[in-house]
């Protein structure tokens, strides 16, 4: 023959509430969550866009424009210009040279 359990280790008995959705257990030391505190969870979250958005790719946020050169980039040395008694050669032969 068994013995019956003892009243310390039966599980406890929470108090129950009907609601219209029907009928909830109260659990000790438990609070309800209420709207404000739903309110308060979603200002906390970082905001977030609705659609997706296009990356921001121009100014300080272009990723390619930091290839380019520097904006005063050290001038090199000056090509030397053709001497004067030199006439530079045409750019088109002439008629002639044919």
């Amino acid at each position: 023959m068994t013995a019956p359990a003892p009243a310390a280790l039966a599980p406890p008995r929470f108090e129950a509430e009907a609601t219209p959705i029907g009928v909830q257990s109260l659990v000790p030391g438990v609070v309800p969550i209420t709207q404000a505190d739903r309110l308060a969870l979603r200002a906390a979250q970082p905001l977030a866009a609705r659609k997706p958005q296009r990356p921001c790719d121009l100014g300080l946020f272009d990723l390619a424009a930091r290839d380019q050169l520097e904006l005063f980039a050290p001038l090199s040395a000056p090509t030397p210009a053709a001497p004067p008694d030199r006439p530079s050669s045409p750019a088109f032969p002439k008629e002639s040279d044919r």
